[in-house]
């Protein structure tokens, strides 16, 4: 079961970091929220934080796999007295829902001093090909889901002078073909996190972008699962070509965070090409993609029926819009369990775990080979 909520009043089980230190390298006093931390990058993440020492709230809508993060977190600990890492299913899409969120998470830890902004979705293909709901909700989970988190969770961090990790792509310096849902909403991501870090400067709260490439993750592994856009990324410029290891790339996240920067590379190559000219890098792909994507015009045709989902079982899950009770209580690695409601959440209802209400007019399953999470690229 997770803890009952502390008073305001009661001092946090760890010393507390002040406004003007940035975390350690073992941030035992943090208060770190990860969405998306489910599967992939999030809980490789939510992982390795713990690891350092960090007080983790996870966020997802993959209820099973969030409990195996969150035990996850609980064994990497170094801390074995600590209280089990409290989960809260929750659609980063949802104001009400991520409000909710947010209010119990403060609640149960006193502060919330980090907020990864990390959930997201991919979908495939040429954009006339792909269903509008499909290609929307990409939209909509990659970009106005980062919006509503930070939007919830940045009255707290500026309480605590805290920490907004976004976690964006490649795809929003150099936009491929067949990505165009990802890469739009990846780019919009880190303008919209650029906006926002001098928008609450002053206020104390810092602002980081993290850019990924494809990296080794469960939704990259099920996007390669598709022969033409597998065929399709083998064609591109080395090293984009390459999946890269999810390890070093969490290593260097979290050394990131540590440092609270303000632009985050989980790949140093990524680095240079931040440098170039902006334009330089869609014309490059613009040149070289309008001649891959002539030449697999009629394979990319003859698939098309596999890319009208977002890709994995992270896609499948946000696609499906999960319903939510009212007030649901937040839950632990304890017992994989929902944890008791608190006085004001007695009355609230009580949802099935797999409880969703999907959004297609067909009502039809995602296709077996699609999958989710968090896809670099």
């Amino acid at each position: 079961m997770t803890p009952p909520p502390s008073s305001p009043s009661s001092p946090p089980p760890f010393p507390l970091a002040t406004p003007s230190t940035s975390l350690s390298p073992s941030p035992s006093s943090q208060v770190i929220l990860i969405t998306g931390a489910a599967r992939g990058l999030g809980a490789a993440l939510a992982v390795k934080l713990a690891e350092r020492g960090a007080r983790l709230a996870l966020v997802g809508l993959e209820r099973e796999e969030l409990a195996r993060t969150a035990a996850a977190c609980d064994r990497a600990r170094s801390h074995s007295s600590a209280s089990p890492t409290p989960t809260w299913h929750a659609d980063v899409t949802d104001h009400a829902r991520m409000s909710e969120v947010a209010a119990q998470v403060l609640a149960h830890f006193g502060r919330i001093d980090v907020v990864i902004a990390n959930a997201g979705i991919a979908l495939g293909g040429p954009t006339t090909h792909t269903d509008p709901q499909a290609f929307d909700r990409v939209i909509e989970v990659n970009l106005l889901g980062s919006i509503t988190t930070a939007r919830a969770f940045l009255p707290a961090l500026v309480q605590s002078k805290g920490y907004l990790l976004q976690i964006a792509s490649l795809a929003a310096i150099a936009p491929a073909p067949l990505m165009a849902a990802y890469c739009a909403s990846k780019s919009g991501v880190e303008a919209f996190a650029h906006c926002l870090r001098a928008e609450v400067a002053h206020q104390g709260v810092q602002v980081g972008v993290a850019y990924l490439t494809w990296t080794d993750t469960d939704m990259v592994r099920a996007a390669d699962e598709d022969p033409v856009l597998k065929e399709m990324r083998a064609r591109l410029p080395w090293p984009a070509n390459r999946t890269a290891a999810l390890a070093p790339a969490v290593e260097r996240i979290a050394k990131a965070i540590a440092k609270r920067k303000a632009h985050v590379y989980a790949q140093p190559w990524i680095r240079p090409l931040q440098w170039l000219p902006r334009a330089a890098d869609p014309a490059v792909v613009a040149l070289r993609g309008k001649r891959e994507v002539a030449r697999l015009a009629p394979q990319l045709s003859a698939t098309s029926h596999l890319r009208q989902r977002p890709v994995g079982p992270g896609g499948a899950a946000a696609y499906a819009r999960p319903s939510e009770p009212a007030q649901p209580s937040p839950t632990s690695s304890a017992d994989h369990a929902p944890a008791a409601p608190t006085s004001s959440e007695a009355s609230a209802p009580t949802a099935p775990a797999k409880a969703s209400v999907p959004v297609s007019p067909t009502n039809r399953a995602p296709h077996q080979n699609q999958v989710a999470n968090h896809p670099p690229a």
